[in-house]
């Protein structure tokens, strides 16, 4: 890809997103971080991007009111590795023979990604991604995908069939990958998605939220559940102060990744 183009795609994920990070764009467009840093060093010198250590945000985004949340294929590819990360330490909480609800996100397909080589687990999910990831032999994963009609933004059902399947199930974890976290609840921007993983967290004994530390202290649009309902918080940065007290006066464990 040229320069020019790889810069105008550069700024068109910014937009989407709203923060974009110098290892995802360098994976992304298979180039050195070095050539990243300059198109971002040129972008900003045109006012076009906000540059920041170690990537960029929307000029903008000092303005915008949290309540939106950019397309799934950009959110693929921000904050790439601090998701890693994540869903590696995640996979560890969760022993051989354990059943697990696991909804549809970016971390949570990080999650899938790191359990792929743990063993003997049940996951009940409405991800194809997440159900394609686990069905490897050699791992004796039991897999249950969720039917219903598929959304095709975020690849995954979801809907009255989905939720109607999911009541046949009961698990004694549920994982969710959220759009933001306040002091008294976890939300997220979809209606459709906070439908699902309400009915997940009924259906559930425990719940692990992924969340990398920019949902922190965030709204979102729904409500999916209050803070007190998380029983674990897998993060990679120790929250603020505040946000760290609300998190110790609801009980939920953090597990900084």
């Amino acid at each position: 890809m040229k320069p020019a183009a790889r810069r105008e795609a550069i700024v068109q994920l910014v937009e989407d997103c709203g923060e974009v990070h110098v290892d995802a764009l360098s994976e992304q467009f298979e180039t050195s971080r070095e050539t990243i840093r300059r198109d971002l060093n040129e972008l900003d010198t045109a006012g076009r991007i906000r540059k920041f250590h170690g990537g960029a945000r929307k000029t903008a985004s000092f303005t915008d009111s949290g309540l939106t949340e950019g397309p799934f294929d950009a959110r693929m590819v921000t904050m790439t590795a601090e998701k890693t990360a994540i869903g590696r330490c995640a996979a560890e909480l969760f022993d051989e023979g354990a059943v697990i609800f696991v909804d549809t996100g970016s971390t949570t397909i990080a999650f899938a990604r790191a359990l792929a080589r743990r063993r003997g687990l049940t996951v009940i999910t409405n991800s194809p991604e997440i159900a394609g990831l686990l069905a490897r032999p050699e791992g004796h994963h039991r897999l249950y995908l969720l039917g219903g009609e598929i959304a095709a933004e975020g690849r995954e059902t979801l809907g009255a069939l989905a939720i109607e399947q999911l009541g046949r199930f009961k698990a004694e974890h549920v994982v969710l990958t959220i759009g933001g976290m306040t002091r008294g609840e976890i939300m997220d921007y979809d209606l459709r998605e906070t439908e699902m993983a309400r009915a997940m967290v009924a259906r559930g004994a425990k719940l692990t939220v992924l969340a990398d530390h920019t949902k922190l202290d965030r709204a979102a649009v729904f409500e999916v559940a209050a803070l007190s309902a998380v029983d674990r918080l897998v993060t990679d940065r120790a929250p603020e102060p505040e946000m760290a007290e609300a998190l110790a006066e609801a009980g939920v464990e953090v597990v900084i990744a």
